[in-house]
């Protein structure tokens, strides 16, 4: 349980655990049957936190797909499998709960939940394990095995975890007797403890998801980073050149890395220059040739356990006597962002940029100061196309269009003292605190204005404020609180200061521990 390398959340299951096995040993006292209830209380309110966070990270590798379709899409179908089994179980878990609870007035009274019955007659019937208990283990059981066919033999740590975790085979008592799992799990307990306990295996199974998710990226990044997973990109400093010019550009890897630093690199027969390997790149300079269609080949070579692995570049390029074609490209991104002002750069090689028009539907795109520099503040739809046309020296038209992706802005994180995720502080801070939200790494300055947010304390009912300070009920709710207690904060709405016609999305949750 303790071994390994294990997340602050995944230590405080493991804690929790600890607890919970602890106070079995005990007798139930009124006070022992309110720490179960509490225990439950932070494992629900560390449930919410997780499903967030892993239906974000669904969501972050459906959009991988989007992207990078080859790549990503065996890796989200695996995990669209694991989520609905996870969601299946956790289901079926939740209905076992609200069975318990429904002969109970005030669930929240803990110490009232001493009686085993439901529970015994549910699982249990004449001495052997019912039919509902059965059903209870053949879930796992399914959820287990189909969790881990979905992962083959590819992370064989996730699959140790996964059996570890949802071990049902019979169990040993400190009696030495031997018992089914279900006897010796709920069989006898108080409600309040059979609760506490579905409620952990519940985190069990987000945990399995997280788990999941991070070794199927974690594997994705190792097989990215290889060599042998590079490819090699000619990039000319202009795209046509005139007959008699000198060719210039550069010829690097698809991700760029100073430190790289290849044994040999050939073009076209000849062994580049050890001066013109800098940062990564490679530097070229050599006689265009003559007019036509011309063609570079060579290749990189580097070690890797101790043998050479070479990569090959083959790329073409024209020698054009004049411009034939336009380039259109953004100058901070790939995409543009709905009703963002995205810059942009229009330009014909050869045509001074006074001769050059560019348009878009909709009154999308206006020139601005500068050389070729536009705005583009695209509107619905999921592509805009831009149209650029010119005059060349002898009066003939030239004309080229390219389309580019319209994007929403991604989902921001929910933040407090500028952190997001998990974060530890004393409830006289978190009452006061700010709630923000923020884009990580976002290409764009925005600043946000929170509209509301919910707070859920363990033990109260959620709460719902408006703006970016907690409310009156939220620090009531805060300061009863108790040290240890995970308060989640999710459901942040936000608009953007200064520009309108934007979608936000919900900001991803945060979770508080009181210290």
């Amino acid at each position: 349980m303790a071994g390994g390398k294990l997340s602050p959340r995944q230590k405080m299951i493991n804690l929790m655990y600890l607890v919970f096995i602890a106070m079995l040993a005990m007798n139930m006292s009124k006070e022992v049957l309110t720490a179960f209830g509490f225990m439950n209380d932070k494992f629900e309110a560390s449930n919410i936190t997780a499903t967030q966070l892993n239906n974000d990270a669904y969501a972050g590798l459906a959009e991988k797909v989007s992207e990078q379709a080859e790549k990503y899409r065996p890796l989200n179908e695996k995990a669209t499998k694991v989520k609905a089994l996870s969601t299946d179980l956790y289901n079926h878990i939740a209905t076992i709960k609200s069975k318990v609870l429904e002969d109970f007035e005030d669930p929240t009274n803990y110490e009232t939940m001493d009686k085993a019955d439901f529970l015994n007659e549910y699982f249990y019937l004449k001495g052997t394990i019912s039919e509902n208990g059965q059903a209870f283990l053949d879930k796992i059981n399914g959820y287990k095995s189909d969790v881990i066919k979905e992962l083959d033999t590819l992370y064989p740590s996730v699959v140790k975890s996964i059996n570890q975790r949802f071990d049902i085979s019979d169990v040993v008592d400190r009696a030495g007797v031997t018992k089914d799992w279900i006897s010796y799990n709920f069989v006898g307990f108080p409600a309040v403890a059979s609760v506490t306990k579905l409620t952990a295996m519940q985190a069990d199974i987000k945990s399995t998801e997280s788990d999941i998710l991070s070794a199927m990226l974690q594997g994705q990044l190792i097989q990215d980073n290889s060599i042998k997973k590079y490819e090699a990109i000619v990039v000319p400093e202009k795209t046509a050149f005139f007959a008699g010019e000198t060719f210039k550009g550069k010829v690097y890897l698809g991700k760029v890395d100073a430190t790289l630093i290849p044994t040999r690199v050939e073009i076209n027969g000849k062994e580049i220059a050890k001066k013109n390997l800098q940062a990564g790149q490679v530097v070229l300079e050599f006689p265009v040739g003559a007019v036509g269609e011309r063609t570079i080949k060579g290749k990189f070579v580097f070690k890797e356990n101790g043998e050479d692995v070479e990569i090959p570049i083959e790329t073409t390029y024209a020698v054009v006597p004049k411009p034939n074609s336009a380039v259109i490209a953004a100058d901070k991104m790939n995409v543009v962002y709905r009703s963002l002002p995205n810059p942009m750069t229009v330009s014909i090689p050869g045509i001074p940029d006074n001769l050059v028009r560019a348009s878009a539907p909709g009154n999308t795109l206006r020139k601005i100061s500068g050389v070729g520099k536009y705005m583009m503040t695209p509107g619905g739809g999921k592509t805009v196309k831009i149209t650029a046309s010119g005059t060349l020296p002898d009066g003939s038209k030239v004309s080229s269009s390219q389309t580019f992706r319209i994007k929403d802005i991604p989902k921001p994180l929910a933040t407090v003292r500028k952190e997001s995720g998990y974060v530890k502080m004393p409830k006289s801070s978190l009452v006061k605190t700010t709630v923000r939200v923020e884009l990580p790494d976002f290409l764009f300055d925005l600043k946000f204005k929170i509209k509301s947010f919910k707070v859920k304390v363990p033990g109260k009912a959620t709460i719902t404020v408006s703006g970016s300070k907690m409310n009156g009920q939220a620090q009531s709710a805060i300061n009863g609180s108790r040290v240890g207690d995970i308060i989640a904060i999710f459901d942040v709405k936000s608009s953007l200061v200064g520009v309108s016609g934007v979608n936000v999305k919900d900001a991803s949750a945060v979770s508080v521990e009181i210290q």
